[in-house]
């Protein structure tokens, strides 16, 4: 583990990341390619951790537009996120890399159920861990439940996954002229309302003083790159 800043990271990983082109559905080349990336952080001796979201499978938002109850949606969203965290283990066992999915939500033909000491043991014996099910209750996004799991597996850095290189003041893609932070405090973030993650998660991670990091997964090195400490993406903490 030689030249490694970060010996153990949460990887938050959005729905859409497993979309493909079109940020829908489940593409399973898109998940042998995140794969891919975890497996050499992993080889590197990186105890590797990751949280997933729905986006790609369900928007409770769409729901609530006509009327729905935010605890069903919410809960919807929650079953959605096992999904994806099923997709992302199966292409990591494919490469032989030992992985465990734990649900905050009991479901235990096909997830362990979320203990917090048996994360840990799974984190010891080199398996990665996929934590699905957010944080097991409604009315909380999977940025909080990274931000929450990170904590209580003692990472070292929350690696919040985009595709863009890093936080900037306005939309990159539409604001030609947009301003990249390289590095920014969690009152700046929660003052600009920058969306690097949402304000509970944020909040969570400063009274816990846990960075967090901005990096663009879809660049090859990146990841890599984060967890030896160079300078990449954009980096959150209380300096």
């Amino acid at each position: 583990m030689t030249g490694l800043k970060y010996k153990r990271i949460l990887l938050k990983l959005s729905g859409e990341a497993l979309g493909g082109a079109t940020g829908y559905g489940i593409d399973v080349q898109e998940a042998e390619s995140i794969a891919k990336r975890i497996k050499e952080v992993h080889e590197m001796g990186v105890d590797v951790a990751v949280v997933i979201g729905a986006g790609n499978l369900w928007r409770g938002k769409q729901g609530l537009e006509r009327g729905m109850d935010r605890s069903t949606a919410d809960y919807m969203g929650m079953l959605a996120t096992v999904m994806n965290a099923m997709t992302l283990m199966d292409a990591l066992e494919r490469m032989n890399v030992y992985t465990r999915v734990m649900s905050a939500i009991e479901m235990r033909a096909i997830a362990e159920p979320y203990i917090w000491r048996r994360a840990i043991r799974h984190l010891e014996k080199r398996r990665v861990v996929i934590f699905g099910g957010g944080t097991g209750n409604p009315f909380f996004s999977t940025d909080t439940a990274a931000a929450l799991r990170a904590t209580e597996i003692g990472a070292q850095v929350v690696i919040k996954a985009t595709k863009v290189d890093g936080v900037y003041d306005s939309d990159p893609k539409k604001n030609p002229n947009a301003k990249k932070f390289d590095k920014l405090s969690y009152i700046e973030v929660l003052n600009r309302r920058l969306e690097v993650m949402d304000s509970t998660a944020i909040t969570l991670c400063m009274e816990n003083n846990l960075p967090i990091l901005v990096v663009n997964l879809w660049d090859n090195s990146a990841l890599i790159s984060a967890v030896r400490g160079e300078a990449v993406g954009t980096i959150v903490s209380a300096e």
